[in-house]
Formats: structure tokens, C-alpha cells, sequence
């Protein structure tokens, strides 16, 4: 896995130290992008999860909780390109952006195709099928946005934004978007 960025996370090297939900040392504000490339294979998925927790985790200013929002919206986003576009798409792209007052994850793949999400749907038995229903929901219920983008070698990037609260734990208004995820 290669990993490109502002504030590069260090290959093959994991925090072994426990940090704390959320607490900062100092009133910096902490901004990058970070942006991770891998092979389209289902080994990915959980190597890409812990490299951008790891990176997160590092910065010291995302609350547990979202990243733990952000980390359901990871591994759904990438599993769903490892299933339905590995074929188009040899290699996925995860870019991490951290800005004051938000924190936004995207996923790239080669595939042309534009994803929508299906409906709940609790009488029938489909085991699968429901990812970018919980990312919509997700972001939607912590105040975020998602939403789907070409790019302009045909293929599109899935991306989910989740708003940061202040240091006073309010939460900035979320910014709003041409196209709402379907």
C-alpha cells in the first residue's frame, strides 16, 4: 500500500501507544491530506482502515466517535469498490482531508459506474446490498454530506464528509452540496 500526503504516516510504523477519544496539548489547528493507494483485493479493506485510523489517531483533534463513524464509512466504501469494481479497477484510492471543522474520506476507482442506494428493505432476506444506505445514513445523522463524483478518466470518487465539533463541542453547520447522494 503506498500512501502520498501532507504529513506523510509513516510506512510499516503503528502507534502502540493508546491516545486518548480526544484530547489536544495545544490550539494548532491541525489541516493535511493524506492519500493512500492499494490493490483492489479484499486484504486491503482492513489495511486501509488501520492506516487511516492510524493517521487519524495521530493528529489528536478527531473525537472517538466520529472516527469511528468515519471508519464504518471507510470499510464500506472501499468493500464496495473491491466487489463491484475491481474489475474496471486494479487499484483504489482512499484520500483523507482533514480542515478545520471537518473531516472527509473518499474512495476512487476506475469504474465508470455511478452507485445508488437501496432502500431498507427489512422483509427480504438480501445479506448484502446495503453500504451506501449506512454511509447516507451516517453522514446524515452526525450533520455530514456524501456524494458521488466522476472523475475525468471516467471512473468516480465516493466521498463522505463528517463535520468536527468545536472546542467547545458545538458542531459547525455542514456545507452544503450541489447533488445529495441518491
Amino acid at each position: 500500500m503506498e500512501s502520498h500526503g501532507s504529513h506523510p504516516p509513516g510506512p510499516g510504523r503503528r502507534s502502540t501507544v493508546a491516545l486518548p477519544p480526544y484530547e489536544r496539548t495545544d490550539s494548532r489547528v491541525c489541516e493535511g491530506t493524506w492519500r493512500f493507494t492499494a490493490p483492489a483485493l479484499d486484504s486491503s479493506v482492513p489495511r486501509l482502515r488501520h492506516a487511516v485510523r492510524d493517521l487519524v489517531r495521530r493528529q489528536g483533534v478527531v473525537p472517538d466517535e466520529i472516527l469511528q463513524s468515519l471508519l464504518l464509512i471507510l470499510s464500506e466504501l472501499t468493500t464496495n469498490a473491491v466487489r463491484h469494481a475491481a474489475l474496471l479497477s486494479p487499484e483504489i484510492g482512499v484520500e483523507v482531508a482533514l480542515r478545520p471543522g471537518r473531516l472527509r474520506v473518499s474512495v476512487e476507482d476506475s469504474h465508470p459506474y455511478r452507485p445508488k442506494a437501496l432502500a431498507a428493505a427489512p422483509d427480504e432476506e438480501h445479506i448484502g446490498g446495503r453500504g451506501l444506505l449506512l454511509v447516507k445514513t451516517i453522514t446524515s445523522e452526525s450533520g455530514g454530506l456524501c456524494d458521488v463524483e466522476q472523475t475525468g478518466t471516467g471512473g468516480k470518487v465516493i466521498w463522505a464528509e463528517l463535520p468536527l465539533p468545536f472546542a467547545d463541542g458545538a458542531l459547525p453547520a455542514a456545507v452544503t452540496s450541489p447533488r445529495p447522494l441518491p
